[in-house]
């Protein structure tokens, strides 16, 4: 290794601690660098699970904005846990554990310095909601690169899930059409009980891994289940705003909630084949067969008991 390689190699591996000294450190006040790391509040659990719906609730309130999918937590989540296999320990592999202090700084620097580029408004100030639930494999990487950040750990019943997304892929709906690329997708249409098996797995992973951020998580955070969002929509964005420590006027809470009910949702933009489909709990029940249940329950049964345990339904059927 050459003397000039060596003082580059320790420049990258400062500035990796660095920037992680960083994160424990709050921001100074009217600081104009960027959007507050402490002001971002990440939405991870899993698609179809209503968080287009907590988002949009969220960011209709002043001074907020929100960031739709920007999947940096599938980018780094896949490769990390799954794609690399044991290589991640290895020396040689970009995103290794050894090394995780090289490039979890880097990471913290994408998220912040993609924020800033496109909410230049919520700089010094603002709160700037990330909805990631199809990045929630990368959670714990993302926690742990901004710890001071707030989190939301959003639950829906598994069942509903597959049969949300079963949906949403069928052939002509919303998703199954929405580009070229997701048409060479799987698509339930072709072997629905194949499908939903490989819609439970995905569940278990994307909760499994938020479950993990959530429990390593020493911020502000809150885990809310879609169905009391649903049942009690505004009691249950006060108890987030409460557990998040989030500053809110009521009333206008209460008109973001109206705004985006379910109720005010016109018709043509709601039912089966739209993005909007039912936002009905237990809906399951009639979208699913008898086998598909069964094969949902089967993979997710820790996941169920954990968080509905008195939604075991096989034998109520």
């Amino acid at each position: 290794m050459t003397p000039r390689f060596k003082r580059a190699w320790r420049r990258a591996v400062t500035r990796g601690k660095s920037l992680r000294s960083l994160a424990q450190r709050p921001s100074r006040a009217g600081e104009p660098c960027g959007v507050r790391p402490e002001n971002i509040v990440w939405i991870f659990g899993t698609g179809r699970s209503g968080s287009t719906w907590l988002g949009s609730m969220m960011e209709s309130l002043d001074g907020c904005a929100m960031w739709n999918e920007p999947l940096i937590g599938n980018l780094f989540g896949n490769f990390h846990y799954f794609r690399v296999g044991g290589r991640k320990s290895g020396r040689q592999y970009i995103l290794g554990e050894p090394y995780k202090e090289t490039w979890l700084g880097p990471m913290r620097d994408l998220v912040l310095g993609g924020a800033a580029a496109r909410f230049p408004e919520l700089i010094g100030g603002g709160y700037l909601v990330i909805k990631e639930p199809n990045g929630s494999i990368g959670s714990p990487l993302l926690m742990e690169a901004l710890p001071e950040s707030r989190m939301i750990f959003l639950i829906r019943d598994p069942r509903d899930v597959v049969a949300s997304s079963m949906d949403a892929r069928s052939e002509g709906s919303w998703l199954s059409e929405r580009s070229e690329a997701q048409r060479h997708t799987s698509k339930p249409g072709r072997n629905p009980n194949a499908y939903a098996r490989t819609r439970a797995n995905s569940y278990v992973q994307q909760i499994e891994k938020t479950r993990q951020a959530y429990q390593a998580h020493g911020g502000h955070k809150v885990l809310v289940r879609y169905e009391d969002l649903r049942a009690d929509t505004l009691g249950t964005m006060k108890r987030i705003y409460s557990a998040l420590q989030m500053p809110v006027d009521e009333s206008e809470l209460a008109r973001s909630v109206e705004k985006n009910s379910w109720e005010n949702i016109p018709e043509e933009k709601k039912g089966e084949g739209k993005k909007r489909r039912k936002a009905k709990p237990g809906g399951w029940r009639e979208d699913l067969t008898s086998r598909q249940i069964e094969i949902v329950e089967d993979i997710t049964a820790p996941l169920l008991s954990e968080f509905y345990p008195m939604a075991t339904t096989r034998d109520s059927l």
